[in-house]
């Protein structure tokens, strides 16, 4: 079954001009994106996709298509134009949405938050089985997405328990202390599985845990398990969120950040929720809106402001380094990557005990942060090659010590694929290709979309200004070769 008409009349139609003027700025061929489509489509399990070329020409002659077409060309074309392209602006057609799986404008409540986790993790579990997977969604970018975000920020009036309210706090707890020390080690557990082996490989496993921990909060429990359960729902969520985003369901991934931070909110966990707000922050960037990203970041700082460790401060400075390279702000780049470092120094002087979430910003993330915010800075400026100079040894750095850890495999892929934009920038392609084809060994063993696309992004970069020299050619085969087209879903 191909992608048809929503109508069932594809022709006879106006020319879709919306459509037509993004595909022709895209510089794609009808084929070449029939094939990105196809591809995506596996990506998302909808394997009932088959697009060609002739399909392609109806799009642009006016036909509507069904969903998820309409998602997936508004994502192709997101990530073509480094901005949200929504189905709308492609002159497309969008199916409707029940508020549970649209938006990101939710209540702010426990109730709600509960029923909407409870709602959309197991629509997720479902529509994964079926081949349909994350097809509902649209992603919010701008005040869309950052009004509702402040929202964090207001405090929750405290509500008085009715009669029934009170009756079940006076229950006794239904689930032990051991029983709640176990789902917290079994979502430190998860962290571990993504970092070691990517997001594709457990994703479906943390939904499903997640939906079970919401079925415990739609049963009284007292006020402090309530508060542990609703952290440990947030946790699971931004790794949902996290794992989707690596294997490249942005919309279900911003929709999982999102619920994750409304989850945080209920347990009272500011630092965790400045946490959740660095992971949209990061997606932002990578979407291509370092606007946003900053927005998210100074969100998170502030809300954070009296109650975050060292090191998740280091971590946030981290990030906000990266949102203002992306807008090419030099000084204000260079000025928060010092308040990273010399904040991460005071973290390792600190003793305070810290939550497993932020274990992952070791002194290898710092210097892969930092160094990725001066190869961004490079890139904005033109390929400047000065800046090019100040991220190589800090990168150098962080692929050591990555080097030396068995756990953050995906950080270490990701971080030599780093190392090799920045000799690319620097006109050496030898090296380039050397520490690429290191990326290619770890990414065959990691399931991340993420780390995928940027290798042969880097690599199609060397073909296109190297390809001339042999070891970049050699390089392109083996990438052909060997690097599956897309990682699982799952």
């Amino acid at each position: 079954m191909s992608g048809g008409s929503a109508d069932g009349s594809g022709t006879g139609k106006r020319p879709n001009e919306q459509l037509g003027s993004w595909f022709v700025r895209s510089g794609w061929s009808k084929g070449e994106l029939a094939r990105q489509v196809n591809r995506r489509a596996r990506q998302i399990g909808a394997h009932h996709i088959s697009t060609d070329t002739s399909r392609v020409r109806r799009w642009l002659d006016g036909e509507q298509p069904r969903e998820p077409i309409p998602r997936i060309l508004s994502e192709l074309f997101s990530e073509r134009f480094g901005t949200v392209v929504a189905v709308e602006d492609l002159g497309l057609r969008t199916a409707h949405q029940s508020p549970s799986v649209s938006g990101v404008d939710l209540p702010w409540a426990g109730p709600q938050t509960v029923a909407l986790l409870s709602e959309f993790s197991r629509s997720d579990l479902m529509l994964a089985r079926r081949g349909f997977l994350g097809t509902s969604l649209a992603l919010s970018a701008g005040p869309a997405l950052i009004e509702p975000m402040q929202r964090w920020l207001v405090p929750t009036p405290p509500s008085d328990p009715g009669p029934a309210d009170s009756a079940s706090v006076r229950r006794p707890a239904r689930l032990s202390k051991p029983e709640l020390d176990l789902l917290e080690s079994t979502t430190a557990m998860f962290r571990q599985w993504d970092a070691q082996c990517g997001g594709g490989l457990r994703r479906k496993a943390v939904v499903g845990q997640l939906h079970e921990v919401t079925d415990l909060l739609q049963e009284p429990q007292p006020a402090a398990t309530s508060r542990r359960l609703f952290t440990c729902a947030a946790e699971l969520a931004e790794l949902a969120g996290w794992m989707s985003y690596d294997v490249g369901l942005q919309p279900t991934a911003q929709k999982y950040f999102v619920l994750a931070l409304h989850a945080a909110k209920e347990a009272g966990d500011k630092p965790l929720g400045s946490y959740i707000l660095s992971s949209m922050s990061r997606q932002m960037i990578h979407l291509g809106r370092p606007e946003d990203a900053l927005e998210l970041i100074h969100l998170a700082q502030y809300g954070s402001r009296d109650c975050a460790t060292p090191r998740t401060q280091a971590m946030l400075y981290a990030m906000e380094a990266r949102a203002y390279a992306n807008m090419g702000q030099p000084s204000k780049t260079k000025r928060a990557v010092r308040m990273a470092e010399d904040t991460f120094a005071d973290a390792m002087e600190d003793r305070e005990p810290e939550p497993d979430w932020i274990r992952f910003f070791s002194e290898a993330e710092l210097n892969g942060e930092n160094a990725h915010s001066y190869r961004d800075l490079a890139y904005v400026a033109g390929r400047s090659p000065m800046y090019a100079s100040l991220a190589e040894p800090v990168m150098e750095r962080a692929v050591h010590l990555f080097g030396e850890d068995a756990e953050h495999q995906r950080s270490y892929a990701l971080n030599l694929v780093g190392m090799a934009t920045v000799h690319l920038l620097k006109r050496e392609p030898e090296q380039s290709t050397r520490l690429a084809e290191q990326a290619l060994h770890v990414a065959r063993r990691v399931r991340s979309e993420r780390v995928n696309t940027r290798l042969r992004k880097t690599v199609d970069t060397a073909a296109r200004d190297f390809g001339d020299v042999p070891e970049v050619a050699h390089l392109t085969d083996l990438i052909t070769a060997q690097l599956p087209e897309t990682a699982e879903a799952v």
